[in-house]
């Protein structure tokens, strides 16, 4: 099989695996592919999702011992909403690789692949990784079952991650984490002309202003906040509804209450201020999220992408990865080829000279830190 960068993500691009569906394909292509090219240590850990789809996660292992580092990606993508272009016909055009998931992320993953095929493991002191997941579009679900299940990353224990998502080829040191509130008030459903209605959505639309107002507090009081991310915020979002109908009083309304984590930013305060609230007035709470992904910007990690990239001063970026469950086991970086910023449009596209020299970064890392 090719090395090609190109070649591998148009194969990779024209192989669907939108989410709802299963992988299990584009899964089988790189499984074959990565024992191809010199990884003979190749874990498989399948589930069966909530609609009965075949999930399958990859996990792929060239070199001896213990150490090194994984490159770690995600095979499924968005909806390719292929009726408004060719979101599985990839093309070239001006220089950039168009097609779904081109950005987000079968180039960087492509480019994972072809970095660490080129490695001669005889040369490795310590071992390199590619891991490819299902299901982070949809919740990070097969990160988040690849680090409970996953018997060669708990036994060989790699050093380091980078997670290949596009970031413009410059070192991410940090990203945003998450969590959100959902709280459920209970009335009783009757016709608004019988007067034996008990409306849920009354009940819940003082809380609603209350939140309303604390959000503001939030969004404004420097102890939410952390100047190393732009924004500077946990931010901050809330919707509601009921299912009703205009002459039904709602039997139940719910409110989710969304925020986005930074480290010193009192994110959890955030979280149990909201919770208390709601369960003041009654309300059903279930809450939940997690830290951000955080690697010290001075760590060997992190200067080895500044050094291999060519980049300064690493960053912070306000969306999150598959990082968030990665982080259990390694310390992380986040680096690949593409725009976030193009990511699950209609324009996804990948310029092909980052992919090209995404591969060169890769291999420099790996000669640095394996």
């Amino acid at each position: 099989m090719s090395h090609d960068v190109i070649a591998l993500t148009k194969d990779l691009v024209a192989i669907p695996s939108v989410s709802r569906w299963s992988n299990a394909p584009v899964s089988d292509y790189i499984e074959d592919w990565l024992r191809s090219n010199g990884f003979d240590e190749i874990e498989r850990l399948e589930y069966t999702d909530p609609n009965d789809e075949r999930k399958v996660n990859i996990i792929a292992k060239k070199g001896s011992g213990t150490g090194g580092v994984a490159f770690l990606s995600h095979s499924d993508t968005v909806i390719g909403m292929e009726d408004e272009w060719g979101a599985f016909d990839p093309v070239i055009r001006d220089g950039d690789l168009y097609g779904r998931g081109s950005c987000d992320m079968k180039g960087p993953l492509a480019a994972t692949m072809v970095a660490t095929a080129s490695v001669d493991p005889a040369e490795l002191d310590k071992p390199v990784y590619v891991v490819a997941t299902s299901d982070e579009e949809i919740g990070l679900l097969g990160a988040k079952y690849v680090v409970e299940n996953s018997e060669l990353l708990k036994t060989s224990k790699p050093d380091y991650g980078i997670v290949a998502e596009p970031t413009k080829l410059i070192p991410v040191y940090a990203h945003k984490g998450g969590g959100r509130v959902m709280v459920t008030a209970h009335g009783v459903a009757a016709h608004s002309s019988s007067g034996k209605g008990d409306s849920a959505s009354i009940k819940l639309a003082p809380f609603l202003a209350e939140v309303a107002e604390l959000s503001k507090k939030y969004l404004t009081d420097e102890s939410y906040m952390n100047r190393e991310f732009n924004p500077p915020t946990n931010g901050f979002n809330m919707i509601y509804g009921d299912n009703g109908i205009s002459n039904i009083t709602s039997a139940s309304a719910t409110c989710v209450v969304s925020v986005r984590a930074m480290p010193d930013a009192r994110f959890e305060d955030v979280l149990e201020e909201i919770s208390d609230l709601a369960k003041s007035y009654g309300f059903d709470v279930k809450s939940g999220g997690g830290p951000a992904v955080y690697t010290d910007k001075n760590s060997p990690l992190v200067q080895s992408a500044c050094a291999a990239s060519g980049i300064t001063v690493p960053e912070t970026v306000p969306y999150g990865t598959d990082g968030f469950y990665f982080q259990q086991l390694m310390p992380l970086v986040v680096l690949g080829p593409g725009d976030i910023d193009v990511a699950h449009t209609i324009r996804e596209s990948v310029p092909v000279t980052e992919l090209e020299s995404a591969i060169e970064i890769y291999k420099q890392m790996i000669a640095d830190l394996c």
